[in-house]
């Protein structure tokens, strides 16, 4: 039909259209105000629960994709938890600091004749600093790095000003059974921390990184000593000493055996959920303990797989608000499973006490003397 060429066809086709709110107005005088703190508020709360949910119900897709752990035997399981323990070295992001002078010994002597040396070693423009007291007798002996928590300072673990009775002269037991001790000086107080943490974001390194650089600096010098057994060395933290613990063992691999005390958590929702029945990192004023990209693959089990096989104790108490203990139940027999895995599940255990936030000393005394015997201690070192 040779009309139809010059006709037009008229198509009618519905289009959905997005669903559109009536359109509002600003309102005007004291009701300002009220509406865009309204407005930022509901923003705010789109943000947490978008990041709630990436950093927590997200976790363990993420966590799948990111190991790639072969349990075959020992030396292949470090061979693939390596390329994660690089990303982890990026998450504290220890800078270079290197030795600048010798170092510098003098009498350090604690209340109850306890008789130690003060160590101070140049860094350039930091100092490397903490407390060595060694046990009466020949060596060598094994060491213990002791370190102290956020409230406290390298003489509080062996009792000094310690009212709260939260470590119970600990680093002073160890000395009786036999072990040298290294406490080294971390930064104290919440808002120092804050403080010098603001900074180091800034520089694209950590605080924690810069006290592992300290911590080697002073562990380089100490096992020079003939008198320190330089294969039998452990770590024993309490607090932020606990976080020091965990957080330096997966990148100093010297340090042989540990023990992480009031720390180990289920760390997605500490950081994250709050929750009556523990303190929740997001609630609190302690920025400082939150570090660029940790909990993308970096859960506390997860870390502690970069410490395994080594072995390891976490102390918890049934008291402690930092935690709900169910929950770091959970957690440890998670991280647990990576020594079973590799038949090594004696290795890791958990000493869950009823007591709060604290150091359980029968147990960590006897844990790190069974693995750091000079048998065990030997083998221990063989396997790194």
């Amino acid at each position: 039909m040779a009309w139809m060429a010059g006709a037009v066809l008229w198509v009618l086709v519905e289009v959905p259209v997005a669903n559109c709110s009536p359109p509002t107005s600003l309102p005007a005088g004291e009701a300002t105000q009220p509406f865009v703190e309204e407005r930022n508020q509901r923003y705010a709360q789109e943000l947490e629960r978008y990041l709630q949910h990436w950093l927590v119900e997200e976790y363990p897709l993420r966590a799948e994709r990111a190991w790639r752990r072969d349990y075959s035997s020992v030396r292949a399981y470090l061979a693939s938890v390596e390329p994660n323990r690089q990303r982890w070295r990026r998450v504290l992001s220890p800078p270079d600091l290197p030795v600048s002078g010798p170092l510098e010994r003098r009498p350090h002597v604690l209340p109850g004749g306890i008789e130690g040396q003060w160590l101070s070693l140049p860094m350039g423009p930091l100092r490397a600093e903490g407390l060595l007291v060694l046990p009466a007798g020949d060596g060598p002996v094994p060491l213990i790095i002791v370190q102290h928590g956020i409230g406290s300072y390298p003489e509080r673990p062996f009792g000094v000003l310690d009212e709260g009775n939260a470590y119970h002269r600990y680093a002073h037991e160890l000395v009786q059974a036999g072990f040298a001790v290294l406490a080294p000086m971390n930064l104290y107080g919440i808002e120092a921390r804050n403080r010098i943490e603001r900074l180091c974001r800034l520089a694209d390194t950590s605080l924690p990184g810069i006290e592992l650089v300290r911590m080697q600096r002073l562990l380089d010098e100490v096992l020079a000593d003939p008198r320190i057994d330089e294969e039998r060395v452990g770590m024993w933290g309490l607090s932020l000493g606990g976080l020091a613990t965990m957080f330096w063992m997966p990148l100093e691999p010297r340090i042989q055996a540990g023990v992480v005390c009031a720390w180990f958590n289920h760390r997605r929702n500490k950081m994250a959920i709050p929750d009556p029945r523990y303190s929740c990192f997001l609630e609190v004023t302690e920025e400082h303990a939150f570090f660029r990209g940790w909990l993308t693959e970096f859960t506390d089990s997860d870390v502690v797989s970069l410490i395994c096989p080594r072995p390891l104790q976490v102390q918890t108490g049934k008291a402690d608000r930092i935690a709900w203990w169910p929950q770091v139940q959970e957690e440890f027999a998670v991280a647990r499973g990576h020594y079973e895995a590799l038949g090594l599940a004696e290795r890791i255990e958990m000493d869950l006490h009823d007591g709060g936030h604290e150091a359980s000393v029968e147990a960590g005394v006897r844990f790190l003397s069974r693995w750091l015997g000079k048998a065990q201690g030997q083998r221990l070192k063989g396997e790194g």
